[in-house]
């Protein structure tokens, strides 16, 4: 089986979120199986940053888009593993950012990637015999639609969800520049409350459609989670699939990970220490063996309940514990938690920023992983954290209540603590509960030893898509 999967950002390559780690990890996780997956991404400059130079085996492709002809390059990286190609244009993809600066996302983001679609079509037949174009998020929503367009197609599509939040919406005026006809802006198609919806055209054109969870494909199909689609997602309930995403163990291993102070496993779990006192010193904090570290990585916006957590601070911090955060996100809480920070420099590490040799050390070095999120489709963080031994706090909704289990003192049953429902008051609540559980070593023990045995690896979910493409192939 041929699978080509298209995503807008890949790990190693270019990220700027949990997509791109299911990119990066989950076409190994399919050719490790006996899968022939290959990967297609622009080329960002950020890619040549990271020090990676594909060589070109196509140039000046020539494409219609609208009333335009555009070109691109089609470079090639091969490694052991899997092919990935990409997409070379400087006018779209020689840019600082992947969709936008500081100031907001790019004004010509739906010119881009439908670019980025058009071009992928264009050389399917270099590629090679596709049977599964696997499609990621908007930014690749109108491969379905320009595929059903072209006579003669066979190729069949997977359309798969990370974040219904996103979109991809833009003015109607745009679609001629698309070569998109009007007849197609109607509520029934691509209109949605009077602008253009990328991520309508991968629900209603696709051949299947998944979410990064179960729960989450449940969620979305309701008015709460739905972001507006709920109506036609329900639609397309006998095609939409959850599958949850696995974590790389390759790269997320305390075993094996060369970004920590020291690497341990369910035997050397005392070793972990030495990865906490690192954390703290990175930070400039004191050692204190009884007080825990609370940790986040995270976006700074109100759907990961950042918002609660600044609210709880001055409680959270008054239990008696370290409170280290890594992320970047909304300016008003960007500049709210560096102010925590300069209140609590005895008691709080932040860093604004993406830093992922640091995200490693977090991971490694904290006591208890904090996800208050109002939404999750999946999550990546809690499963990392259960293969680090740091205890998951978390809110149950999506993913993150797919993969943990509230801790039972009495039976030492589950691998994690689950805030539920999720309020500000009950956030509080479970993470005063977890340090109370912290300071009864036996039974921190059993909870950190329940996470370590969780195997949450890509093998499974990757033999789950591989039935799902089979299922879209009739076979």
């Amino acid at each position: 089986m041929k699978v080509l999967f298209a995503s807008s950002e890949v790990v190693p390559f270019a990220k700027t979120g949990g997509l791109a780690d299911v990119s990066g990890a989950l076409p190994q996780a399919l050719n490790s199986l006996g899968a022939k997956c290959s990967i297609i991404m622009p080329y960002y400059r950020l890619v040549s940053k990271n020090g990676f130079s594909p060589k070109l085996i196509k140039q000046k492709v020539k494409i219609r888009l609208g009333q335009e002809e555009e070109a691109f390059d089609l470079l090639l990286l091969k490694n052991k593993k899997t092919n990935i190609y990409f997409v070379e244009n400087k006018k779209y993809f020689d840019r600082e950012g992947l969709y936008g600066t500081s100031q907001g996302d790019y004004p010509d983001n739906y010119k881009r990637f439908a670019f980025f679609a058009k071009a992928i079509l264009s050389v399917i037949e270099d590629i090679g015999n596709t049977d599964i174009l696997h499609c990621n998020d908007w930014q690749t929503a109108l491969i379905p639609l320009y595929l059903k367009k072209s006579p003669g197609n066979k190729i069949k599509t997977l359309f798969t969800i990370h974040n219904m939040a996103y979109q991809g919406l833009f003015s109607p005026g745009v679609m001629p520049e698309l070569g998109l006809p009007s007849e197609l802006f109607t509520p029934e198609n691509l209109e949605f409350y009077g602008k253009l919806n990328f991520m309508k055209s991968g629900i209603i054109f696709s051949d299947a459609i998944n979410t990064v969870s179960e729960r989450y494909s449940q969620e979305i199909q309701s008015k709460e989670f739905g972001c507006g689609l709920d109506g036609l997602l329900q639609t397309r309930k006998s095609s939409l699939y959850g599958i949850t995403n696995g974590a790389d163990y390759t790269v997320w291993n305390p075993l094996t990970d060369k970004h920590i102070v020291t690497n341990y496993d369910a035997k050397s779990i005392k070793k972990k220490e030495e990865c906490k006192k690192d954390l703290l010193k990175h930070f400039g904090l004191n050692y204190d063996q009884k007080k825990p570290v609370i940790s986040m990585i995270t976006r700074l916006a109100e759907q990961k309940g950042i918002d609660l957590v600044a609210e709880n601070i001055k409680k959270i911090l008054a239990l008696g514990v370290y409170f280290v955060l890594l992320g970047t996100g909304d300016d008003k809480y960007n500049n709210l938690f560096q102010e925590i920070a300069k209140q609590n420099k005895n008691s709080t590490g932040i860093k604004i920023a993406f830093d992922n040799s640091l995200a490693h050390k977090i991971e490694a070095g904290s006591d208890m992983f904090l996800m208050p999120s109002r939404y999750e489709p999946c999550g990546l963080n809690q499963i990392y954290s259960l293969k680090y031994a740091t205890v998951p706090i978390v809110s149950a909704t999506g993913g993150l209540d797919d993969t943990i289990q509230d801790f039972n003192p009495s039976s030492l049953s589950g691998n994690g603590l689950k805030i539920s429902p999720l309020s500000s008051e009950n956030l509080y609540a479970t993470i005063k509960k977890a340090v109370e559980l912290y300071h009864d070593k036996k039974k921190w023990l059993a909870l950190q030893k329940n996470g370590l045995h969780c195997d949450l690896s890509w093998e499974k979910s990757a033999k789950n898509y591989l039935k799902l493409y089979q299922k879209i192939l009739g076979r």
